[in-house]
């Protein structure tokens, strides 16, 4: 999860980094057993942003507001796998009410 949380901090707000973070978290779900749900809901989370964009130029205000809370959410899950698993459990809530768009 470190490496996904600084790959992304090095990335550009565009709908192509929003593509492959899909693609990795896609990938680790399948590599990291342990901690398919925060993976798997950190993917879900990205598709109605990519499906609202797709194709179409993103707003320099919204890719920009949108990137910086994804990294936090992406800090978030990061942190949530340290935790014990009944605060896991509250983390992977937030993590599943949110909505990029």
């Amino acid at each position: 999860m470190v490496e996904l949380h600084n790959w992304l901090t090095h990335q550009h707000p565009g709908l192509r980094t929003y593509v492959t973070l899909q693609q990795k978290t896609n990938e680790l779900a399948q590599a990291d057993p342990d901690h398919r749900a925060i993976y798997r809901l950190l993917s879900s989370i990205i598709d109605p942003f990519i499906d609202s964009f797709d194709e179409e130029p993103l707003p320099a205000g919204v890719a920009d507001a949108t990137f910086h809370r994804l990294i936090e959410i992406v800090r978030d899950a990061e942190e949530a796998i340290t935790l014990s698993p009944d605060r896991q459990i509250d983390a992977l809530n937030r993590i599943a009410g949110v909505e990029l768009v």
